[in-house]
């Protein structure tokens, strides 16, 4: 039984980590908390880096892959917002580092319960993204992050979001693997370029000139594209040795489904149960779920939903001025499709709000309606819409 804050942290045990240079916040504290036991009682030899910030955590941890050696860190939120300059030098300098997010809203005002934001604001940093369901899913995905990451077809950091306090703090029954196991999975880092050196001195991120930038940026273009060919063969090895299946997306009750739920993250389980209900009604309603959001999974998802009438994109997140950012990408992927479906954006448990069977109902509701009517684009679910036109909150 374990706590999702402690799945990953056993992940980065098994995938014995070198280097654990950390900042603590609030909810993927236990994560440094654990990792320094570990080290404190001999089983796992690793440096232990206390800093005195995300930004200079993030720093560190570039430093030590630079040098060759496996790196796992992690944060949340306004840590996660503090390390924005330095993840895009990361991803830059091809480093494959792997981060523990425990996804936390992201303020003002101040929140320190579940949203998405926080990763979805760094979709942008050329970092993979894995979102986990439940804490076993937390585990492997660190595990896997590193075998991805670390491949030299793709050398991209990779961070694995775990809802704050839903996953982070609950306690699941979580099947641990046996050391043997991930050392035969996994490996150990082989760097494939040169590394800080004091006898062979070399320059890293340097200055690049316009005559230079654009090619560099499109080498870490086609990395996150080898990428996805790169997770896919990993996950299928996963399963093999483990026997725990993974896809980028998961589909479940689609075959004759006309609307469709769109997931992430442990809200996914609540949409499942919902789905088995309505379906003894009569209603045919399917779920996707996406596990890798970056590199977004567009042809299997314009597979998944060929046909589909309603699809009902469920974000826990807001991109201002817009919608959900889930909403645009699974929007943009069905662009020039033949018989598209209808996609409706569905703003849900911000800043932790909890996300019921009454939630999907109104979710329901409305997806339904689309099926023969217009309806809004983007719909806000169970927020007070009056006391804010009221300006009683501003």
């Amino acid at each position: 039984m374990l706590r999702g804050n402690e799945s990953v942290a056993y992940a980065f045990k098994l995938a014995r980590i070198d280097v654990f240079p950390m900042f603590p916040i609030t909810p993927s504290t236990l994560v440094p908390e654990r990792i320094s036991k570990f080290i404190a009682d001999g089983e796992l030899d690793a440096e232990f880096i206390p800093l005195e910030s995300e930004h200079s955590a993030i720093s560190a941890a570039i430093g030590a892959s630079l040098k060759g050696a496996r790196v796992g860190t992690a944060t949340a939120s306004q840590g996660l917002a503090l390390m924005h300059e330095i993840l895009f030098i990361a991803s830059g300098m091809r480093l494959p580092i792997v981060m523990g997010i425990g996804n936390r809203a992201l303020s003002a005002p101040i929140n320190i319960w579940c949203d998405h934001q926080d990763t979805m604001a760094e979709r942008d940093a050329g970092w993979l993204q894995f979102y986990a369901e439940s804490n076993q899913e937390g585990l492997d995905l660190i595990l896997m992050a590193f075998k991805i990451s670390e491949d030299k077809r793709v050398l991209l950091p990779s961070m694995v979001g775990l809802d704050a306090f839903v996953l982070t703090h609950t306690m699941e029954p979580v099947d641990v693997p046996e050391q043997e196991e991930i050392d035969e999975f996994i490996g150990k880092k082989k760097p494939e370029y040169l590394t800080l050196d004091a006898n062979n001195p070399a320059t890293f991120g340097a200055f690049g000139s316009p005559s230079h930038y654009m090619e560099f940026k499109y080498a870490q273009y086609l990395a996150m594209k080898n990428a996805s060919v790169v997770i896919d063969e990993v996950f299928s090895e996963f399963t093999s040795k483990f026997g725990r299946k993974y896809s980028k997306i998961n589909e479940e009750m689609m075959d004759d489904a006309d609307i469709v739920f769109i997931t992430l993250g442990s809200c996914t389980g609540t949409a499942r149960e919902f789905i088995k209900m309505k379906r003894k009604e009569g209603k045919k309603i399917g779920l996707l779920k996406i596990t890798v959001f970056r590199p977004f999974p567009k042809e299997e998802i314009r597979k998944a939903l060929k046909g589909k009438k309603v699809v009902a994109v469920i974000d826990r997140n807001i991109s201002f001025g817009f919608g959900g950012a889930v909403y645009g990408e699974v929007a943009a992927a069905m662009n020039g499709m033949d018989e598209s479906p209808k996609i409706v954006d569905f703003i849900v448990g911000l800043g932790g709000r909890d996300i019921t069977f009454n939630t999907f109902e109104e979710v329901l509701s409305i997806a339904e309606k689309a099926m023969n009517e217009e309806v809004d684009e983007i719909n806000w679910i169970d927020v007070d819409k009056e006391a804010v036109e009221k300006e009683e909150i501003i």
